[in-house]
């Protein structure tokens, strides 16, 4: 046991890894964040130092760190700094404790573990001591978005009368969380992506710290797959150093992350871009037989194509420090030989050839349908090309080898490519294999042996079959001219849901023959247009454009009725002798008034389906048939017998 204690204190300090030890200390350490730095230098020179800062930024960009040296430029002080600066060029007396986290007057604290009021009202009863030994008394909340509503309710009034003695500092990377009234107090600064060169030449400055060789094709592959953050690209060089052995290389790196060689991509593009989807599937074989991810290799085929139409637009751009020399020259030659279309249909596809591939059981054979179903669309002609060869009685190449003779043809999609391993131009293009016509008058082929679009566009059409029988004449007079009509239609048909749905939900705005402009009542089916306009040419043989209308539509039917029924009702109320009747009997009150002679529209509610269930049909049948006459009367109901009923 002595002997272990012994060699623990007597050997090395335990290894720390290289995103905390190169973690910057000064804001002369930190880098891509030149406007913050410029913005707090400033204010920090002229006096003018907000209450709260409000850091936000993807991961690895250094909010933690920027707050922990606002901390420390805050409290920073020697025996002959004694205020607050931004220029720390020796060690202060409170710079080790706050950059470690572990002094008292500086409180760190993880929004995301802390999330209730009772956290906040602990910091509230907090701030009205002074600091125990530094100049101020920071509080540093990190995640801050993940604060509950009401502690953020509860922290509003500190944070905008907080004392002067008293700072605070937020870093969060969902600002959008974050309730605009805590933005309102705090100064906010949008943290930056570092740029793939500046981070190249961070990474570069630590490993010759730690006296490890890398070349430079590793630190571009290591600076793209960290996506501007630092701490990733720390952390990838850390796993890298211990992947390698002490030693870094881009094939070490592509190992490591599962990539493929950019120049084999570059070659899978190629082949892509030609049509040729043997060479195509065996390329990317030989990339996952060598450890190729194929999901990662279709990604890297989306940014390559992301690039080449990029490079067709802002050429400058092929100067990134994160592209290597063939990347940037074979790509500029890709985006003067393809057109934007193969680009754009090439992106597209890709998109959809990930989501597939990540989700396929088997992630390889997704990826080799994605990469033959590119190849196939990729030599294909484009709409104007087609239309220009059918104009002159041209049709596309048929396959190798197929029965045909050659004609004259547009230019292929994608040059051909030197042995230098960019595209010629199109004027040092060599001929194009010429299409195929057809002997014999057989109509042209396409690669899966059916017609090609060619031949179907040449192809006679065929004669339009009616998808419903027509119904010879129709008497424009008799069509339905007011949704009294539609309804009196929808009965007469003995459709009852159509004719219910007529009366709940159609206010129409006008009708004419072959055109009804309506609006919907609330709860209609989203089908509704689309099933009337049906239902009236099966009734009428006459097609009928139903056009919504979001508002100027007039009363349902069953709306009308309901408004004409509470007149009556007001109406027989006002009558002397139904009011003295009404005053005559407490708690009497009119429920329905019926007028002689007319017949009561009966309720239906909405039958749930509309197909045919093979039943019989209900048949609605007119009260008036039954010769049920009955005088005009009025219902009066006691509240004790509303009791009885309820």
């Amino acid at each position: 046991m002595a002997q272990s204690e012994t060699s623990t204190q007597s050997g090395a300090s335990p290894y720390r890894v290289l995103a905390r030890k190169y973690r910057p200390r000064s804001f002369d350490d930190l880098i891509g964040q030149e406007p913050m730095v410029r913005t707090l230098t400033n204010a920090f020179e002229a006096g003018r130092i907000a209450q709260a800062w409000m850091l936000t930024g993807v991961r690895g960009v250094g909010k933690t760190t920027t707050a922990r040296i606002l901390a420390r430029a805050l409290n920073y002080e020697t025996e002959t700094v004694h205020r607050p600066t931004i220029h720390m060029g020796e060690p202060g007396i409170h710079d080790q404790a706050i950059m470690e986290g572990r002094h008292v007057d500086v409180v760190e604290m993880d929004a995301a573990s802390h999330t209730g009021i009772d956290d906040i009202r602990e910091i509230i009863a907090q701030v009205r001591y002074r600091p125990v030994s530094a100049r101020y008394k920071v509080y540093i909340i990190d995640e801050v978005h993940m604060l509950s509503t009401q502690a953020f309710n509860g922290l509003l009034k500190t944070l905008e009368e907080p004392p002067e003695h008293v700072k605070f500092v937020f870093a969060t990377t969902e600002i959008r969380k974050v309730p605009i009234t805590v933005l309102s107090r705090c100064q906010r600064f949008d943290l930056r992506r570092v740029g793939a060169a500046e981070m190249m030449g961070h990474l570069k400055r630590v490993l010759e710290a730690e006296s490890v060789g890398i070349d430079d094709e590793a630190l571009r592959l290591i600076a793209r797959a960290s996506e501007g953050s630092v701490r990733d690209a720390l952390s990838l060089t850390d796993q890298a150093i211990a992947h390698g052995a002490g030693a870094i290389d881009a094939s070490t790196v592509r190992d490591m992350l599962g990539l493929a060689d950019r120049v084999r991509v570059l070659d899978l593009f190629e082949h892509l871009m030609k049509g040729n989807a043997r060479a195509a599937l065996a390329e990317l074989r030989e990339q996952y037989a060598s450890g190729a991810d194929p999901v990662v290799v279709l990604s890297d085929l989306a940014d390559f194509t992301h690039l080449v139409t990029s490079l067709r637009y802002v050429p400058e751009a092929a100067g990134d420090a994160s592209l290597s020399p063939a990347e940037a020259e074979r790509g500029a030659a890709f985006a003067a030989g393809l057109s934007v279309r193969t680009l754009s249909q090439t992106w597209q596809m890709l998109l959809k050839a990930i989501e597939e591939a990540r989700l396929a059981a088997s992630p390889r054979q997704a990826a080799e349908m994605a990469l033959i179903r590119i190849a196939h669309a990729a030599d294909l002609p484009s709409p104007d090309e087609l239309l220009r060869m059918l104009e002159r009685g041209e049709v596309p190449a048929a396959p190798a080898g197929g029965p045909a003779t050659s004609v004259p043809s547009a230019a292929p999609s994608a040059p051909p490519r030197p042995a230098g391993g960019a595209p010629v131009s199109a004027s040092a293009q060599p001929a194009a294999p010429a299409p195929r016509a057809v002997q014999g008058g057989g109509a042209p082929q396409a690669r899966s042996g059916g017609p090609s679009l060619a031949a179907m566009l040449l192809s006679p059409a065929p004669q339009a079959v009616p998808m419903r029988p027509a119904v010879p004449g129709v008497d424009e007079s008799a069509l339905p001219a007011s949704i009294d009509d539609l309804a009196k239609l929808a009965l007469e048909k003995r459709d009852s849901l159509m004719r219910t749905r007529i009366r709940r939900y159609l206010r129409v705005k006008s009708i004419e023959p072959g055109h009804i402009e309506t609006e919907l009542a609330p709860g209609a089916p989203a089908t509704f247009a689309n099933d009337l306009s049906r239902k009236l040419f099966d009734w009428t043989g006459r097609r009928f454009v139903v056009s919504l209308v979001p508002a100027g539509g007039a009363e349902t039917l069953e709306e009308r009725e309901a408004r004409r029924r509470r007149e009556l009702i007001e109406e027989a109320r006002g009558d002397p002798e139904v009011a003295a009747i009404l005053a005559a009997i407490p708690g009497a009150t009119v429920k329905e008034v019926r007028l002689r002679g007319e017949v009561e529209e009966p309720v239906e509610d909405e039958p749930v389906v509309e197909e045919d269930t093979g039943l019989p049909e209900r048949v609605d049948i007119d009260p008036d048939d039954l010769d049920w006459g009955e005088p005009a009367d009025v219902t009066f109901e006691t509240e004790e017998e509303e009791d009885e009923d309820r």
